[in-house]
């Protein structure tokens, strides 16, 4: 009696494996159609339009090694500042004749709100699984890096003594001495600069204190740009002595050839920020979307980017001296709904009026 009934478990449970190995067969063979389907529509369509707040030089090797694989796809590529990445793309879905086929920007909180508001196409990345979890939104968007925003400081004209290394020294250092300081600082504008926005708010999401440091940095005379690689020339000119809260992945490979600029992540606590993609709804050319979303977030395309000083967001893809690896008090920025919050016009207006009220010393 027990031979039969062990005898019939065994029978059933050979059965269940089948099913399951029948099912999972299925669903592999079901996505290497999709691929292929999806490779010869893109051969088909033979271009992907990519609009990006990235510098090219630091997407040329990634750029290069998704033609490499798909050399009948032509890649189309521009780079944008953030606000009018976010304007133009807005302008160019209310036109109506379809738009780029990858928004890809470092303004995080503009990003998830085209996708909070159904901007992007819904793509489940066969790659997805090597992610953290903070860079996967609703299989819409997208966190390609995983960056830390840093200090950059001219080596030549500031001693390593005098180099601030936390935000606390920063905000002592401005306060006890601002003559030496004096428009020798630069920042980004929050006002003209969708990532300079971002930084601020997600400062004071650490510390209300953040806003002592405004006012030291306006006390200082801190001059105001909208792109990472320029305060990095002012920095390197030695018409500014520091940058502050700068792309360190920027900072750091100009580093490699500059032996003026040096770079400092702040020990008290590190953003980490990341680059958004999504595929628009509207795309023209959605298959060849798909296929370069995939090769953006494949561990080949990642290290592409690491090459570049670009942490990427895949651990697996990070170089063994990537600062990231090391630094302290990292907090990444979640790809996700809070960025929501300080969209809010009433919000924002707000915190740009006290914004402008601290750098006027008020």
């Amino acid at each position: 009696m027990r031979v039969r009934i062990l005898a019939a478990g065994l029978i059933g449970l050979a059965a269940f494996l089948a099913v399951l190995l029948t099912s999972a067969r299925a669903q592999v063979d079901a996505s290497v159609d999709a691929a292929r389907q999806d490779l010869a529509a893109a051969q088909r369509e033979g271009t992907v339009v990519i609009r990006a707040t990235t510098d090219e030089a630091e997407a040329a090797a990634m750029l290069e090694g998704f033609r490499q694989l798909h050399p009948g796809l032509s890649v189309s590529y521009a780079k944008v500042n953030s606000s009018n990445l976010y304007e133009e793309f807005l302008a160019e879905a209310a036109a109506g004749g379809g738009t780029a086929d990858i928004i890809w920007s470092s303004a995080m909180d503009l990003q998830v709100k085209l996708v909070n508001d159904g901007y992007a196409e819904r793509h489940v990345s066969r790659e997805a699984e090597g992610l953290p979890a903070w860079a996967v939104w609703r299989n819409e968007a997208y966190g390609i890096t995983a960056e830390p925003v840093a200090l950059a400081y001219n080596r030549t004209l500031l001693p390593e003594s005098r180099v601030p290394r936390s935000h606390a020294e920063l905000l002592r250092a401005l306060t006890q001495n601002p003559e030496a300081w004096q428009g020798k600082v630069a920042a980004y504008d929050p006002e003209r600069s969708g990532v300079g926005f971002l930084f601020l708010a997600q400062n004071l999401e650490v510390t209300p204190r953040t806003w002592d440091l405004v006012r030291a940095l306006g006390q200082a005379g801190a001059k105001l740009y909208t792109t990472t690689s320029t305060m990095l020339d002012r920095v390197s000119s030695g018409e500014a002595l520091i940058a502050f809260d700068v792309f360190g992945s920027y900072a750091l490979e100009r580093a490699k050839h500059d032996p003026a600029l040096g770079v400092v992540l702040l020990s008290d606590y590190t953003l980490v920020t990341s680059r958004i993609a999504f595929i628009p709804k509207a795309a023209r050319h959605k298959a060849a979307a798909r296929l370069f979303m995939d090769y953006m977030l494949s561990r080949a395309g990642q290290a592409q980017l690491a090459a570049r000083s670009v942490t990427p967001a895949r651990p697996d893809a990070r170089r063994p001296d990537d600062p990231v690896a090391t630094a302290p008090a990292l907090r990444p920025i979640a790809v996700g709904p809070e960025l929501l919050t300080y969209l809010d016009q009433i919000k924002r207006a707000r915190m740009l009026r006290q914004w402008r009220r601290a750098t006027e010393g008020r």
